[in-house]
């Protein structure tokens, strides 16, 4: 979440030169098909001395210790890029020099507390700690205004790693090796630094550009720790199919990075994770079992080598698990090492990409639903949000949503809430609003069925011919910010069961009834992989 200054004296500066200002940056990856800035210094000028810190009158009132001000005055912002679940990135020129960035602007009202202020502005410090890393993302500024903090990064036009992976159509152990030993240089580089990333995953790797020798980027440092060598950390963050069983135990350091490593390359070289299941605790129980099939499906067309790696990296005991720095001197790993050319069956880029696609279109019709129904439909509804916002602050946290439901009555799992609430979040800004409420628990009421349901259905079908298109879902997804060509043919090839190309009112029922993935397709992302036991807000 946040935002960066530069310069300590009367003159601008180059934020790039200045570590000990405070600067903000998001909590989550810009996943988004931006286009890549040159490799230019921050706008001259842009940032203004940060001077004395100023004592705010109320929590956000002044996140960053600096005058407020208008980025418009510095900035054009333009087209939305993209959003996530802590703000929105826009598309943003330097009026100067027309050279474009990414602007990321998270909400202030999501700064719950201290500690979220606190953590934005760890989050900027650790972004200019490893200023100057070509394989991590550039912060170029930041401002801050009375409703956000705006964060100004460089652009990558080349979208998430494995999503370039896929579209080549083919790759080899060697290209994986490379991907592994690019991602490993990012974590040994944090780890020699003093920073524990504790986020890593495939999403949090873009390419520089869609050039084929495009430098990948690791982003999002907004779970990201300073650290010191003796230091055992406790929180549980993370992202569910990634992190590490010693973080789940509640004492872990830099080695847990590792672990998340092992996950990402046993994807690179199956298409799957290594531990999987329907809800999160599944997950979380598979990896303190920390059982790895290496026997099913194409492992015994993977070299004895790469599995050797992934024996010594998935290992329970972090002390027994190989360094960043070891990782990088094992053979398969090693540059013109032992990792071949052979290809890996084309299976596994397709389970890759099923992995990789998430459902938007059912969050998109539960709020279709939501902004339809009639007042005496959701008076009951209303009341019940009115109930949990304790804060009238007109949206509610999962802490308000997990506290309502138990006053309800529910006996629905924490894993459950966390997944509603994912599915919920329409806008990806950490909060549910009302409209999203309603979505949220239309499916406790059952009330997405019926002529509600065919209505959702009806707004797809623009053209009333009875299916919905590849166009009319590209033109709907569009609308509301949640996708783009691929994302649509994901979406009708996961939902459109007798294979015509198109998306009927059966397909479409059948979609939107179905709650966890089904046993037969276990493992493509879906709400479980959300982060788990994050603070409010984070």
């Amino acid at each position: 979440m946040g935002n960066c200054l530069g310069g300590s004296s009367g003159k601008d500066s180059d934020p790039k030169s200045d570590t000990s200002q405070v600067a903000v940056t998001p909590s989550e990856p810009l996943t988004t098909n931006m286009a890549t800035s040159s490799a230019a210094t921050p706008p001259e000028g842009a940032h203004k001395a940060a001077g004395k810190h100023v004592k705010p009158d109320s929590l956000t009132a002044n996140v960053l210790g600096r005058p407020l001000e208008d980025i418009k005055t510095v900035y054009t912002v333009g087209k939305e890029l993209g959003r996530g679940q802590f703000g929105v990135t826009h598309l943003c020129t330097y009026k100067a020099t027309g050279q474009q960035f990414a602007c990321k602007s998270i909400a202030k009202r999501n700064l719950a507390n201290k500690d979220d202020v606190e953590d934005v502005r760890r989050e900027v410090r650790i972004m200019y700690h490893l200023a100057g890393h070509p394989n991590i993302v550039e912060l170029k500024g930041a401002y801050e205004d009375k409703q956000a903090v705006h964060l100004v990064m460089e652009l990558c036009a080349g979208g998430e790693l494995f999503d370039r992976i896929i579209s080549k159509g083919h790759y080899t152990e060697k290209a994986a090796a490379s991907v592994c030993r690019t991602i490993v240089k990012v974590v040994q580089a944090c780890h020699s630094l003093g920073v524990i990333h504790r986020d890593l995953k495939p999403e949090n790797f873009l390419l520089a550009s869609k050039k084929d020798d495009a430098p990948v980027k690791a982003i999002d440092f907004g779970l990201s720790v300073f650290y010191k060598p003796g230091d055992v950390l406790s929180e549980v963050v993370g992202s569910a199919y990634y992190v590490a069983p010693e973080v789940l135990r509640r004492s872990y350091g830099p080695q847990a990075d590792v672990w998340s490593i092992g996950v990402i390359l046993y994807i690179l070289l199956c298409g799957v994770p290594p531990f999987w299941a329907e809800t999160e605790q599944g997950i979380f129980d598979a990896v303190l079992r920390g059982q790895v099939d290496f026997t099913s499906d194409l492992w015994p067309s993977i070299s004895t080598s790469a599995k050797d790696l992934l024996r010594k990296i998935l290992t329970q005991d972090p002390k027994q698990r190989l360094t960043a720095e070891e990782v990088l001197k094992h053979p398969w790993v090693r540059e013109d090492g032992e990792a071949s050319d052979k290809l890996i069956d084309n299976s596994v880029l397709s389970k890759m990409k099923n992995f990789s696609a998430m459902n938007k279109l059912k969050k998109v019709a539960l709020k279709i639903i939501a902004e339809s129904l009639s007042e005496e439909e959701i008076m009951g509804l209303k009341e019940m949000f009115k109930a949990m916002d304790t804060d009238n602050s007109g949206t509610i946290t999962f802490e308000e949503l997990k506290a309502g439901l138990a006053k309800q009555g529910s006996s629905m799992a924490e894993s459950e809430m966390r997944q509603l609430m994912q599915a919920a979040d329409v806008d990806g800004n950490g909060t549910i609003d009302y409209l999203e409420f309603i979505s949220a628990t239309m499916q406790l009421n059952k009330m997405e069925k019926g002529d509600h349901l065919y209505s959702a259905f009806q707004h797809f079908d623009a053209d009333n011919s009875g299916y919905i298109t590849m166009e009319e879902l590209e033109k709907a997804l569009v609308k509301y910010g949640m996708g783009d060509e691929n994302t649509v043919k994901d979406i009708i090839k996961e939902v459109d069961t007798d294979n015509d190309g198109r998306i009927d009112y059966n397909e479409f029922a059948a979609m939107m009834m179905r709650g966890n993935p089904s046993a037969d397709a276990p493992r493509r992302r879906s709400a479980m992989d959300i982060p788990v036991g994050i603070p409010k807000h984070r």
